[in-house]
């Protein structure tokens, strides 16, 4: 029987920090206001979310493998009330690991409240938290007591608030960091936790730290703060310092990080991470949410006078004790072994070996190695939390963190405990080989528990790790190096931006049929710190995705010259060649009555039906918005052959017609006089679809309008790479909002 929360309440009474005890009585306190309905919406929204509690997708009950929540593991209790209602529904709750880094009573803890409060499963995230679903919100505030017990928070895991401070899984064992950054992301997380100059941004704000530039472990250049560990000669002494960047995100639209110093010595970083906070909090936007993160702001004054602001800030600063004394404590952080370094057994099954291959790398102490556990699709289970427990005791000093790449990793195994751990792990259904492989497929949320996911990212993600597992080891070994990530939206909460094959889900309709697709999207750079981000080629049903990757690494296979990277294959042979390799996969299928095509990944329902049937002669009934938005789509992927061909200022001015276009095609819909003067599109736009709220999605509004807004308020205006880039960006979310539009308002078929 699970013990009640007064119970719970009382057995940790003294042993939490008296100010987060109180702090955890008010959130119970603010949860029973709500419930009887004196405390506003919004207001609790915000309080809630800053405790890393939201609100999930519930959709009957039903997640991408087809199991109900009624059928989990999970506490009785009836719904009694419709979806998506607060008390009935189960929600989320996000749990905050700054750096990853968790011990086996922590792992314990996980494992405990994942099985009593949620499915039995607990999930880690790509910004190396973990989250817990199916969790009701009455249970919210003993889930936070007994976290605090075991010394984790869940405070500003979630809403306008400092997010979790991630950092390199690797920090202070790998061979290529210039110093372990571990001791600044612990001061840092510590000391902007609950910051007063922190509780007044208009969205969230995401701090990262990286050993070195090379590699991806952190991604700093895709953060609002990214700090990476560089060394120079002072005087003849080696220093410590970091590169600091500025205004990184993906979201909607992906911004890169703009390099604010080369060079800030450490006991900079926390009273410079306080000043951008504040000239964040008190320059950016707060009613657009649109434009609401560090990124807009540092775009729109640019660098060079966002970092004269925040300077200025920084020397106005009275001083603060805690800037040396928070660093001083955290430098005080060390690492040990548990067992005498050993040497790697030079035998064992082809299991193992093939486990070794991909999941175990050298640590930069002789003699140890670091092994990764990898995830499939970032889940792992109760009894497998309380295994990795053990294990961690019984060959480490309990060294284990959780990556961006949704796995975990185990620090200072001894090269000869390499057999004995394995044994242990594959015990647990932890051995799976392909930890950083193509199979090693890194998927949001999506439509199981997301409530703006459009496709099944989990689903597709399962059906691409199985298909690929089963050749994995016979692909080529540039081919087996790639890197899979899906979003189930425009969001790319699974960082579809910063992979070479990345994946985003859209809606379409075929045949009559809201048909669930992705947009496949190429060109990006997952190493040196995510340095560049890939593009949007063309919309394919969800259940061609799988052939997609099929021709892709086929072709990249057979047709690479002198060992090339896929981002430099992907450039050189364009995107009208890849567009037309894919072109089939995106038209529905030959046989119009197989509705499997019309369903998602591991989702026994149909996506939607519409409306219409199938026309006479096997051919589609197609309103003439369709053409339009498709021509919208074509104009647009014209802009980015634009582009890419260095021809800037056309590439900006055809993604602003594809955004017309699209805007044109909505409106004939009502008006069908409407002409091709650009302020009469927007005009009628904004009075028929935006005013109306028509346009208005159910989650994300209206903003996507916004784009379109501002693009023709800027028409004329020269475009830079920069520039055009974004209005590209812009514009596809722009169509993609409006074929969501067209969608819902039932435009009348020959219109």
């Amino acid at each position: 029987m699970k013990t009640s929360n007064a119970l719970w309440k009382q057995r940790l009474s003294g042993k939490l920090p008296e100010s987060l005890a109180d702090e955890i009585d008010i959130f119970e306190t603010e949860v029973a206001l709500k419930k009887q309905g004196k405390l506003e919406d919004r207001v609790f929204a915000e309080t809630r979310l800053r405790r890393g509690v939201y609100g999930q997708r519930y959709d009957n009950g039903q997640r991408h493998d087809g199991k109900k929540v009624q059928e989990l593991a999970y506490p009785n209790r009836e719904l009694t009330k419709g979806p998506n209602t607060l008390w009935d529904a189960p929600g989320m709750q996000r749990i905050k690991i700054p750096g990853g880094g968790l011990n086996a009573s922590q792992l314990e803890t996980l494992a405990d409240l994942a099985e009593e409060y949620s499915d039995g499963i607990a999930h880690v995230t790509t910004r190396q938290d973990v989250q817990l679903h199916y969790v009701h919100i009455e249970d919210t505030p003993t889930l936070m007591r007994r976290l605090a017990a075991a010394n984790i928070t869940t405070r500003e895991a979630c809403g306008n608030s400092v997010r979790n401070v991630t950092a390199c899984p690797y920090a202070g064992v790998c061979p290529d960091e210039a110093f372990d950054v571990t001791p600044y992301m612990r001061a840092l997380s510590r000391f902007l936790l609950g910051h007063p100059d922190c509780q007044n941004f208009g969205r969230k704000f995401k701090p990262a730290f990286s050993g070195c530039s090379q590699h991806a472990c952190a991604l700093t250049n895709m953060h609002d703060l990214g700090f990476i560990a560089v060394k120079r000669s002072e005087n003849g002494q080696e220093k410590r310092g970091f590169e600091m960047y500025v205004g990184g995100g993906l979201g909607a639209v992906a911004y890169q990080a703009k390099l604010f110093a080369p060079f800030v010595p450490p006991e900079e970083v926390l009273p410079l991470a306080q000043a951008v906070a504040r000239v964040y909090a008190r320059l950016g936007e707060k009613k657009n949410r649109n434009r609401a993160r560090l990124k807009f702001l540092v775009q729109d004054f640019g660098i060079e006078r966002f970092r004269e602001l925040v300077l200025e800030e920084r020397k106005n600063l009275p001083p603060d004790p805690r800037w040396t004394e928070y660093l001083e404590d955290a430098e005080k952080f060390q690492e040990e072994p548990l067992n005498p370094a050993g040497q790697q057994p030079a035998v064992g099954s082809e299991a193992f070996q093939r486990w070794l291959k991909t999941n175990v790398r050298p640590q930069k102490q002789a003699g140890y190695m670091i092994v990764t556990v990898s995830l499939p699709i970032g889940d792992i289970t109760s009894n497998q939390l309380r295994a990795l427990a053990d294990i961690t005791r019984r060959f480490t000093r309990e060294t284990v963190r959780t990556t961006v790449e949704q796995n975990f990793v185990i620090r200072w195994i001894s090269q000869s405990d390499l057999p004995e751990l394995y044994q242990a792990l594959e015990a647990a259904g932890l051995g799976t080989p392909g930890a950083g492989t193509i199979i090693d497929i890194v998927a949001c949320p999506g439509t199981d528990t997301c409530k703006l996911g459009i496709s099944s990212s989990r689903g597709l993600a399962a059906e691409l790790r199985k298909r690929l597992a089963e050749q994995s080891f016979q692909m080529d070994e540039a081919i087996q190096n790639l890197h899979i990530k899906i979003s189930g939206c425009f969001n790319s909460c699974g960082q579809h931006h910063v992979a070479d094959l990345g994946f985003y889900g859209v809606s379409r309709k075929m045949s009559g049929y809201a048909v669930p697709h992705f947009q496949v999207v190429l060109g990006g750079e997952w190493g040196h710190n995510a340095a560049s981000y890939g593009q949007p080629v063309v919309a394919i049903p969800s259940k061609n995705i799988p052939e997609v990757v099929t021709r892709l690494t086929g072709c990249y296979a057979a047709a690479r010259k002198n060992g090339e990277g896929f981002r430099d294959f992907v450039t050189r042979i364009g995107k009208v060649e890849i567009k037309r390799l894919l072109d089939d996969l995106a038209q529905p299928p030959a046989d119009p009555t197989d509705h499997s095509f019309f369903k998602d990944w591991g989702d026994p329902r149909e996506f939607g039906l519409g409306d219409h049937g199938i026309g006479e002669c096997a051919g589609e009934v197609i309103s003439s918005t369709d053409f339009d938005l498709a021509a919208a789509e074509r104009q647009l992927f014209e802009a980015q052959v634009l582009w890419e061909n260095g021809d800037v200022e056309q590439a900006g001015k055809t993604a602003y017609q594809s955004m017309l276009r699209a805007a044109k095609a909505l409106v004939k819909a009502e008006y069908s006089d409407v002409g091709d003067d650009p302020d009469e599109i927007v005009a009628e736009f904004r009075a028929r679809l935006y005013d109306t709220q028509k346009f208005f999605d159910p989650y994300a509004g209206g903003k996507f309008a916004h784009y379109l807004f501002a693009a023709h308020q800027k028409a004329g205006v020269p475009h830079t790479p920069d520039s055009a880039r974004l209005l590209m960006d812009e514009a596809r979310l722009f169509i993609e909002a409006s074929h969501s539009c067209s969608n819902r308002i039932e435009i009348p078929v020959g219109i």
